[in-house]
């Protein structure tokens, strides 16, 4: 006879990236969940591709390949980022002197052959298995094969967000189609991502909970610290509006550059700030270029850490116009940093901040009327941030790993 286990505590868990060394919100998703599933009780070992340096740990880490680790001559190790196109990884790849696997694609590869060994090497340690993303789905697959027990595979965005819609790479579309399907369950990262899986990918509605990311309030210092640099910008009475994101399709910089040249129209003393990089990066600084707008724009670059709290800080606006956001925890930093957000439609946060403006990502009209009301309308302004200082303190990683771990449980039974 079978029982269902009430407090399933162990998970064997695929990632690609850990915090500090991670490019996009994939490692800071995996460290916000798997601290609170510890919290909570449960014994998670992460499995990294790579060895990192990381420092107090939450879990135990294992690294898949001990044996060759890529490293500058500072020592800083190679980014596996979860967002490099295939020609930026070959860059990277030359950069860190070889190594890594011949392409992202043969990266993935290796990493699942390694995973069966792992798995093998720990079967009397784990009860689920739990992979993040394309990356790790082949892990993921490779690890349940060898040890037949449960797979949960954690979707954070797909080739759908990724190319806008427009371009996707059949490859990656088959690799996450086929680990969704070889999964047990599957999490996606709200009702947004939840409906392209069923449309695009035909994985059964009843096999996918949407878990909204979350944050760690307590991690943003509540004082307001803003650099001398944008202190003289304020003091001059400039208003500012931010862009925080990869300079891609997906995100929509080119909405947010298409709508500056006409907020200007009404506020003409605003400046706009991009805090990013990526393959658009050369096209929109031509195009702020072509506009006469250059001296309305700071490209900040890829900003992390107390850096860009300072920036989310300092905005009076930020501006999220994604094409296709799976989730998008940027809006979260920024109201718990106290400046309002303006965020598309098309997003996954949208389904749990009642207190942001929203807008279709293309309606550039109606995203230019909203962000002018915040900036003439200090009223406006405050009960945006208030409210949806609120509506964060809700979304919380705790409650994500409390539906997850509550999944863990209707999978594991115990004889």
């Amino acid at each position: 006879m079978t029982t269902q286990t009430n407090n399933p505590s162990r998970v064997l868990m695929f990632g690609w990236e850990y915090p500090p060394y991670n490019s996009g919100g994939l490692g800071v998703a995996c460290k916000g969940l798997i601290e609170a599933l510890v919290a909570d009780g449960v014994e998670v070992l992460f499995v990294l591709p790579k060895r990192i340096p990381v420092s107090n740990p939450p879990c135990r880490f294992i690294f898949a390949d001990d044996t060759e680790e890529l490293v500058t001559a500072d020592g800083t190790p190679m980014l596996l980022s979860a967002y490099l196109t295939a020609e930026e990884y070959r860059v990277r790849r030359r950069q860190y002197g070889g190594g890594g696997g011949a392409t992202i694609y043969e990266a993935a590869a290796r990493y699942a052959a390694q995973a069966a060994a792992i798995a093998r090497a720990h079967a009397d340690e784990f009860d689920v298995i739990h992979a993040h993303d394309w990356l790790s789905f082949g892990a993921g697959l490779a690890a349940k094969e060898e040890t037949g027990k449960p797979l949960v595979a954690h979707v954070h965005a797909t080739e759908f967000d990724r190319g806008g819609g427009n371009q996707i790479n059949e490859y990656i579309y088959d690799i996450e189609r086929r680990g969704m399907e070889g999964a047990d369950r599957v999490v996606s990262v709200s009702q947004f991502t939840k409906n392209i899986l069923t449309t695009y990918y035909g994985i059964d509605e009843r096999k996918i909970l949407p878990v909204h990311n979350g944050i760690n309030a307590a991690e943003y210092a509540p004082e307001k610290v803003i650099t001398d640099r944008v202190v003289r910008l304020k003091e001059h009475g400039h208003k500012i509006v931010l862009f925080v994101g990869r300079l891609t399709l997906q995100k929509g910089p080119d909405y947010f550059v298409e709508s500056a040249a006409r907020i200007l129209e009404h506020e003409p003393s605003t400046l706009f700030v991009v805090a990013g990089s990526g393959d658009m990066q050369q096209r929109l600084l031509r195009d702020v270029a072509a506009a006469g707008l250059s001296n309305k724009f700071i490209f900040a670059g890829f900003v992390r850490g107390a850096e860009l709290v300072q920036l989310y800080k300092a905005a009076d606006l930020y501006i999220m116009p994604s094409v296709s956001e799976p989730f998008g925890i940027t809006p979260l930093e920024s109201l718990i940093n106290g400046t309002p957000v303006l965020i598309s439609k098309q997003s996954g946060v949208s389904e749990c901040l009642a207190n942001a403006l929203t807008v279709d990502f293309w309606d550039v009209e109606e995203m230019v009327n909203k962000a002018v009301s915040v900036l003439r309308h200090p009223g406006l302004r405050n009960t945006l941030v208030q409210n949806g200082y609120q509506d964060v303190l809700r979304q919380t990683w705790h409650a994500a790993a409390d539906k997850v771990k509550q999944l863990y449980a209707t999978m594991v039974q115990v004889t």
